[in-house]
């Protein structure tokens, strides 16, 4: 888009000798009428800023009276300086600036010679402090969250802690809160500012936001100089940025000095998954496990880890340990019954059928567990090696168990168009386990 020369001189002017605004109500109206087979049509209104280099009106008074210069300069009539050099080197840059025009002293154009000949003047580069004003200006922009949803800065605080005690991870609706908080209402916000900062500190390395992650981190170690929680988090700084070498040494440095500290132990088995290195994982996994036997998150991982390894026994062993520990997590039981449904054979394949029902018993609404009646019960019903007595009670399990599913799907079905779809395509599936006795 060409940039006309006028505006390029004033945006010129602006840069280097930036002068008062003229208000809005003040500013001359240039109409241009545009002709369509008819005059007067097509006129509008166009408002032009007051030219500060204009004559000045009589008195000095008007809207186009000069906005700097000396009250003498403004009396006799001569123009003010608007920028660095003399009058005759800006008349001189506004003759470049016009193709096509002469300049004062110049040799005339030629008659032929277009009025804007030549490439469109490039406008001046940016200076830093005009991106900064530019950055602020969008932000500014930007709706805030307390306006969007007209809530107040209590409210954001007691959501923060709600997302806080039960452990969401929706890291860029922190990120948004905890950022307007933090920016707009610190000074109010107490001792809750701390644990704030931590949130969104964590919830910016989630959403990449290493900027605000680091304001975070240094308002912290300001705060709690040699704090190991403190610590870690800039350990999980590194680790958001790959550098998992000085994240190690950091953790190792804690636990020199605190070897009971679980949360370092567990960043550094969290490093080695992200390096792919399960076996590492596992054995320090196991380390851990020896010293804080009664960790169920842990015993959890420890599952994950061997199942991600195919090791389905040892995987076994942690998910029974889980059991024990919570008997009444449906969760538990049903994972177990996946692990012993994946090890095969007619006797996991029994525990497993067990363990499913278990899961149902514990929650009727898990559709999981549902299913995984229905497939290990009938591969039972169809083994070779499964007795007469076993085989037909299984029947009797998998019909239970198509039954039950058909049912969820209509009573979940009732209200949307695609419910016969829905109900064909489980139809379908369930058709094609058909047990037959044999």
């Amino acid at each position: 888009m060409r940039t006309a020369p006028g505006q390029f001189m004033r945006a010129v002017t602006q840069e280097i000798n930036p002068q008062p605004l003229v208000p809005p109500a003040a500013w001359p109206m240039r109409f241009s009428a545009r002709c369509h087979g008819r005059r007067g049509l097509g006129v509008t209104a166009v408002p032009t800023r007051a030219r500060a280099d204009r004559a000045p009106r009589p008195g000095g008074t008007g809207p186009t009276a000069w906005r700097s210069g000396s009250s003498a300069d403004r009396s006799s009539g001569a123009r003010p300086s608007l920028a660095a050099g003399t009058v005759a080197e800006r008349t001189e840059g506004a003759a470049r600036s016009r193709p096509g025009r002469r300049a004062p002293g110049g040799p005339a154009p030629s008659p032929g010679s277009p009025r804007r000949a030549g490439p469109a003047p490039a406008l001046p580069p940016m200076t830093a402090g005009a991106v900064t004003a530019l950055r602020h200006g969008a932000a500014a922009k930007m709706a805030k969250v307390s306006e969007m949803y007209d809530v107040t800065w209590e409210d954001m605080r007691d959501k923060m802690r709600k997302w806080r005690e039960e452990n969401y991870r929706n890291s860029e609706q922190i990120v948004d809160v905890g950022e307007e908080l933090i920016n707009e209402y610190a000074s109010k916000l107490g001792d809750d500012i701390w644990i704030i900062y931590e949130q969104v500190m964590i919830a910016a390395l989630d959403c990449s936001r290493d900027d605000l992650a680091l304001f975070c981190l240094q308002e912290l170690r300001r705060q709690f100089p040699g704090s190991h929680r403190v610590k870690r988090l800039t350990g999980m700084r590194f680790e958001a940025m790959e550098r998992y070498d000085d994240a190690i040494q950091l953790y190792d440095r804690i636990l020199q000095e605190d070897s009971t500290n679980t949360a370092a132990r567990k960043r550094k088995i969290a490093i080695r998954k992200a390096q792919g290195k399960n076996l590492e994982a596992i054995r320090e996994l196991n380390e851990y496990l020896e010293q804080f036997v009664g960790d169920q998150e842990a015993w959890h991982e420890l599952a994950e880890l061997y199942i991600n390894e195919h090791d389905y026994a040892k995987a076994a062993f942690c998910l029974e340990e889980l059991m024990m520990t919570n008997p009444h997590n449906h969760l538990y039981c049903q994972q177990y019954a996946e692990v012993k449904y994946t090890q095969g054979g007619l006797e996991n394949l029994e525990l497993s059928r067990k363990y499913f029902a278990q899961a149902l018993k514990l929650n009727n609404r898990n559709m999981r567990a549902l299913f995984g009646l229905y497939m290990s019960a009938s591969h039972i019903a169809s083994n070779p090696k499964a007795s007469a007595k076993m085989k037909k009670d299984n029947m009797k399990y998998a019909g239970w168990a198509a039954n039950q599913i058909n049912r969820a799907y209509q009573f979940a079905g009732r209200s949307k168009k695609e419910t016969k779809y829905s109900l064909k395509a489980v139809e379908d599936m369930l058709e094609t386990l058909q047990i037959t006795q044999s």
